[in-house]
């Protein structure tokens, strides 16, 4: 028998938790899951025979030691600022290690350590990372083996709610974590076109989009994410003279969301004073010019003549952050009360199912040195508010690479993402039967 131990019970882990209980009885698996909240394991367990749900505190060294000691392998669905921590003591006491997060400077440290111990630390076995490097990466391999060279690779993600429920004005409602959406694009964000490097600070951001579409769901923007660069050593591209990465939302949001850039308020490094006793149109007046003889909406529209037309205000009066709603956040910072205020509107409701949509464009030149294009899409739509786009995304990807590394049929020791065909080609193919499957088309 084999021990998987999987830290983290949260949502996004739903879809793989599932996935490696329903292969359980064939690999004679058993199963422990651990999460600081012991009902929601013990709820996921399902009563199986094959799992066991407990109170896991990432905090309590001795439970981590113990916990990995009785493993074979360990799933870590923890937040990602934890995940080398769970890696070092894998290495140390000899148990591979599977993630859907980005390969932090801390888990990339532990490659030598891992190789020496023969140890598997495998990450970015999600949808962005996961997905997203596997399908590129097919792609690209079948470029080179034909002889062609890539000229140009642009990559997107969104996370979206499905169009039969997408109801509001913004076209878009909270499927992950709305920390990570208010807090989206700040810094600088680089890529190279063309042969020339780009680099967009975050005042700029929202205003420099590019527009796509995907067959049959319609039209989207894209704003550039923060470090396309360094996706050329992920797939050994070092030399491409454009890559360039973003995120995917309705056509509308980049315009709307900039007013809120160009206030200020998605700033979190300070404290508003007397924020709990503040209303939202107090908030939103806090960030515009004094003048007493205009109301807020004409001072904000007098502020942003080129932000806020029609259409924006639409949205912004959608979200009622015009209204004397209370804030009700003590020693809140503008970035947490907007999060209050998104979350007011922007949640699921009930019965909404969300949808992830990704595309690839290639261009390149054959080797009959003819310049071609090919796009590369992808839709997925939730099943239900538990088995969500999101979660099927990050969690069946992951579930997959547990199975092939319980079965050994994968062994690599060090750090790894998935860009070699002894990853992606089975996971790809699996994910078929799953309804994950790319589009591909030449343009």
């Amino acid at each position: 028998m084999k021990n998987i131990t999987i830290f983290g019970a949260g949502l996004s882990a739903t879809s793989m938790i599932n996935y490696l209980f329903d292969h359980a009885e064939k690999y004679n698996w058993h199963i422990r899951l651990g999460d600081f909240d012991k009902n929601m394991a013990k709820a996921k367990i399902k009563n199986t025979a094959h799992g066991t749900g407990f109170k896991f505190d990432v905090n309590n060294q001795q439970q981590v030691a113990d916990e990995i000691a009785k493993s074979d392998i360990i799933v870590s669905m923890l937040p990602a600022r934890f995940h080398h921590l769970i890696a070092e003591k894998c290495v140390e006491l000899g148990k591979n290690m599977l993630t859907a997060s980005y390969i932090s400077p801390e888990m990339m440290a532990l490659e030598a350590k891992a190789k020496e111990a023969g140890i598997g630390l495998y990450n970015e076995l999600g949808v962005d990372p996961g997905i997203d490097h596997m399908s590129a990466m097919k792609i690209m391999d079948t470029i080179k083996e034909e002889g062609g060279k890539l000229d140009a690779f642009f990559s997107s993600t969104g996370g979206l709610v499905a169009p039969e429920y997408d109801n509001n004005p913004w076209h878009y409602k909270f499927t992950w974590n709305p920390r990570n959406v208010v807090l989206a694009g700040q810094g600088v964000s680089k890529f190279i076109r063309n042969g020339l490097y780009k680099y967009i600070p975050y005042t700029q951001l929202f205003s420099r989009i590019m527009t796509t579409s995907v067959d049959g769901y319609g039209d989207f923007e894209i704003y550039p994410n923060r470090d396309s660069l360094s996706y050329r050593e992920t797939y050994n591209l070092q030399d491409i003279p454009t890559i360039y990465r973003g995120t995917m939302r309705r056509p509308g949001y980049a315009k709307a969301w900039n007013v809120f850039v160009q206030l200020g308020v998605t700033d979190d490094s300070y404290i508003i004073e007397d924020s709990a006793n503040m209303t939202y149109r107090q908030f939103i007046n806090a960030f515009l010019p004094f003048e007493q003889s205009i109301s807020v909406e004409e001072k904000l529209i007098k502020l942003l003549p080129h932000l806020a037309d029609e259409e924006v205000m639409q949205k912004l009066n959608y979200l009622e952050i015009f209204s004397n709603k209370p804030v009700g956040l003590e020693k809140a910072s503008p970035a947490k009360i907007l999060q209050k205020i998104l979350e007011d509107k922007w949640q699921l409701e009930e019965n909404d199912l969300d949808m992830i949509v990704m595309q690839h464009r290639f261009e390149y030149t054959d080797n009959q040195g003819v310049e071609r294009k090919k796009m590369s899409s992808l839709v997925v739509e939730g099943d239900s508010k538990e088995i969500t786009a999101m979660a099927k995304t990050v969690g069946l990807p992951l579930g997959i690479a547990v199975k092939l590394v319980a079965t050994g049929q994968i062994n690599l020791p060090g750090v790894s993402a998935p860009v070699i065909p002894e990853l992606y080609e089975p996971i790809l193919e699996e994910l078929k039967s799953y309804g994950i499957i790319f589009k591909e088309e030449d343009l």
